[in-house]
């Protein structure tokens, strides 16, 4: 299928490093077309991989102009993803909201539901899910806020966090997946009403973290905040962008990549939560290298 749009200029990030590249809607005549809460992007932009929060999935590819602003998608059918068997994820536990591709191919997603926040591993997302082991920690986490981040490491292990839980000063919890086993390794600062929904490690080796506020009828906010890893301990942090009420839809999906030119490119989906007033759009800022 092919989908048009509108890449729009100009710039939304006032005096922080990302500059606003452009925006377009994907609008589709696929009715499982909706909910996109997790996004993989190749590394030279052209391809990417989308999860929706109803156990679907897409793959295809972008069409870009000279300045590299997304012109036309072209993708595949949502497909739906699958269990241990043959059958999609049974209903009620098909959630998925982060999602990450190893080098390899392999990928990991992300879930959330009362008692069903985990994550699971596919050899092949058409094909059948395996388990990973869930620490007791993820019983705990709340019903709608659970894990809406996933991103692998440059080491391949594999990193997620919830989106709620505790207070504006409660420090975001950080699991880590690697030899079989789940640890805690570190925390981020919580900074005011912010909410993580999308992480990925960037080209550079730093892990970026997509949040998001809302402000009821204005709509929502995002920001992107950057980190530096380095083994059980993470720094303070930069903002690199933040989004004013309404600016952009309700951002939940983010992959990092680096560009021809050497700079830095984020690549953020927008949950249209499957509701005629909002919209699945593709928004993507630039952070010169």
């Amino acid at each position: 299928m092919l989908a048009c749009g509108l890449a729009l200029e100009g710039s939304a990030a006032d005096r922080l490093p990302a500059g606003f590249l452009g925006s377009f809607v994907w609008q589709s005549d696929d009715a499982r077309l909706g909910g996109l809460s997790g996004i993989e992007v190749s590394a030279d932009g052209k391809r990417f991989v989308a999860l929706s929060d109803r156990g679907g999935w897409t793959r295809g590819s972008f069409t870009r102009n000279a300045q590299g602003q997304i012109t036309a998608i072209t993708a595949q059918p949502v497909t739906l993803l699958r269990a241990r068997g043959t059958a999609p994820l049974a209903g009620g536990r098909g959630d998925s909201e982060g999602l990450a591709i190893a080098r390899d191919g392999t990928a990991y997603v992300s879930f959330e539901g009362r008692g069903l926040a985990r994550v699971l591993r596919y050899d092949d997302l058409a094909g059948p899910a395996a388990n990973l082991p869930s620490p007791p920690e993820f019983a705990a986490l709340p019903l709608n806020n659970a894990l809406e981040a996933l991103a692998i490491g440059p080491d391949g292990a594999l990193y997620t966090m919830p989106e709620g839980g505790g207070t504006e000063s409660t420090p975001i919890p950080v699991w880590r997946y690697r030899k079989g086993q789940w640890d805690q390794p570190f925390t981020l600062p919580r900074l005011g009403a912010f909410l993580p929904v999308g992480a990925d490690f960037g080209p550079d080796g730093a892990l970026y973290l997509l949040e998001r506020r809302f402000h009821g009828v204005l709509g929502f906010s995002s920001r992107v905040r950057r980190f530096v890893v380095r083994g059980d301990s993470a720094d303070a942090g930069e903002v690199l962008l933040q989004t004013r009420p309404g600016q952009h839809d309700n951002l939940e999906g983010i992959a990092v990549w680096r560009d021809r030119d050497g700079a830095i490119r984020l690549t953020m989906i927008a949950d249209d939560n499957f509701r005629f007033f909002q919209t699945t759009e593709i928004v993507e800022y630039r952070i010169p290298g």
